[in-house]
């Protein structure tokens, strides 16, 4: 028992620098949905079941401009494709049992994965993965519910805030060149939006993420080859 308390003790050590930026963010996704038609409790349980930050941006307009379900999966899927690779070194198999694995794979985001990939694997427990990734999940869903509350009080015209979802994917654009100074990755995904509204405008988001995933994983096969 002592030891479990150690745990979680480390989880809320490691966590609380996750969480001054998830509650803020998640304040404004909750402002966010609500103000652009999502009832309040649809809000909050988006931050529960879908739980994947810029996604549940993208997801707000999809729902609401009629996308299919169909669609909205395909589409979550390329967003999130990272994710495939994290769990080649996340340290899941750390947790026990399955119900614990279950939720470990659905929490698993960009942060909980910044912080638990690099530790040791014997220095790691179940508990302390399950309770970061419950506290990460946690701050999401505060700030998602506070902003869902604030944004349902707003009397003034809010249609303004759609702009915001735009304002995240450039500013996520301009810092990812910050980072990787590869001006031709943003000329490629710009040509892959462009092919996708020519060849199919109501399928441009899908038809551009599974173009632009399958040229990622060219160039990278073409890098490796070259290293060879």
């Amino acid at each position: 028992m002592a030891g479990s308390a150690l745990e979680v003790k480390k989880a809320l050590r490691d966590t609380y620098v996750v969480g001054l930026g998830y509650v803020p963010l998640g304040f404004a996704f909750g402002v966010f949905a609500v103000t652009q038609g999502f009832p309040m409790w649809l809000a909050v349980v988006s931050s529960i079941v879908i739980y994947a930050g810029s996604m549940e941006f993208t997801a707000v307009g999809l729902i609401l401009s009629g996308v299919s379900l169909p669609q909205i999966a395909i589409t979550t899927f390329f967003v999130n494709f990272r994710h495939l690779f994290y769990g080649l070194s996340f340290p899941l198999h750390r947790i026990r049992s399955v119900p614990g694995r279950l939720y470990g794979v659905h929490a698993l985001t960009d942060e909980a994965y910044a912080l638990l990939a690099p530790k040791p694997a014997g220095t790691l427990s179940g508990v302390q993965v399950l309770t970061t990734e419950a506290l990460c999940q946690f701050y999401w869903v505060v700030g998602v519910g506070g902003g869902a509350l604030v944004g349902n009080l707003l009397t003034f015209d809010t249609r303004f805030l759609g702009f915001a979802l735009t304002a995240l994917f450039v500013t996520l654009a301009v810092d990812a060149y910050k980072q990787n100074h590869q001006w031709g990755i943003g000329l490629a995904a710009f040509g892959c939006a462009v092919f996708g509204v020519f060849l199919a405008r109501g399928q441009m988001l899908v038809i551009a993420l599974g173009l632009f995933t399958v040229l990622i994983l060219a160039n990278a096969w073409f890098q490796l080859r070259r290293g060879k």
